[in-house]
């Protein structure tokens, strides 16, 4: 006797799927082709960068060029970009020309210094910057130095953008010319102390986009001093005017035993700040006052 089943095929009712290592396969090459066009993406940048340079890379045309030619139209090319490099300084330093009325003629010595260092400067945010170096020492001789130069030489644009951010932070005791960060005060212990409420007597730069890795990159370049300083003892009741980040601010010690705590540019901080316009920072000064009012009477 035969027996038929009245169910349907099992092999009907199976849906098919691809196996595990067809799915594994179609993955794997859709992740190689990606890292084939991050690898050759990248290699574009490469080739593009020694390019500038006069670098190319081998290949059978080029292999019948000499090895002299090849160092012709390298030094070629380099010295192109050099003089493309000093006319972009100069168009900015007559953009940025001042007119004091001074004879003093420009120290021939300082002048080729600075034109070797600045052929080699081909960022134009850095040109700008040494356009303005140049048009501000045509106008007053002396006013940078070669050590100066030399340190500018070394910043990179995130460097410069650094030192930027902490120029915008910064203060000046009238009668001083030294730019100063005002980071607070610290108040000699005595029984008032016992009474304060307020006991945070210091800011946090980070909160103002001046963070302490910023702070040690500075002191790295030699744009600011090593460490914090403390002024000396500060008169009670007898006020000094300070220009705070924009503002100005009566400052009137209100207990014996003060003493502002900040960080000091060196001289050759103090010179390249003279390159920075100053924005006005109202949150820091708001801060600040807030930190200062609990020792100090503020006008």
């Amino acid at each position: 006797m035969k027996i038929e089943s009245n169910s349907p095929s099992i092999t009907n009712n199976v849906t098919s799927t691809p196996p595990q290592k067809d799915m594994a396969g179609v993955n794997t090459s859709k992740t190689q082709s990606k890292n084939k066009l991050s690898r050759h993406s990248t290699q574009k940048r490469i080739t593009f960068w020694f390019s500038q340079a006069g670098i190319q890379q081998s290949n059978r045309t080029q292999e019948t060029t000499s090895l002299d030619d090849k160092v012709r139209r390298k030094k070629a090319l380099l010295a192109e970009r050099k003089i493309s490099n000093l006319q972009n300084i100069l168009g900015r330093a007559l953009d940025f020309c001042l007119d004091d009325g001074n004879t003093e003629e420009l120290d021939p010595d300082w002048f080729f210094s600075f034109v070797k260092m600045a052929e080699e400067i081909y960022s134009p945010a850095m040109q700008e910057l040494w356009g303005k170096i140049f048009a501000v020492e045509t106008a007053r001789p002396g006013s940078f130095s070669l050590k100066t130069l030399g340190l500018l030489k070394q910043l990179t644009q995130k460097d410069a953008q650094i030192f930027r951010n902490a120029v915008n932070l910064t203060s000046r005791r009238k009668g001083e010319s030294s730019p100063k960060i005002l980071l607070g005060y610290y108040q000699k212990t005595s029984i008032w102390s016992f009474f304060s409420s307020h006991k945070e007597h210091r800011l946090n730069l980070a909160e103002f986009g001046l963070g302490y890795p910023d702070i040690l990159s500075l002191m790295d370049l030699g744009l600011i001093h090593q460490s914090e300083i403390e002024s000396g003892e500060l008169p009670v009741n007898i006020s000094t005017e300070w220009r705070c980040a924009g503002q100005s601010l009566g400052l009137s010690a209100k207990r014996n035993g003060t003493t502002m705590v900040y960080y000091k540019f060196t001289t050759t901080g103090a010179e390249l700040c003279k390159l920075v316009t100053q924005k006005r920072q109202d949150t820091y000064v708001k801060s600040l006052r807030a930190i200062l009012d609990n020792t100090f009477d503020i006008l």
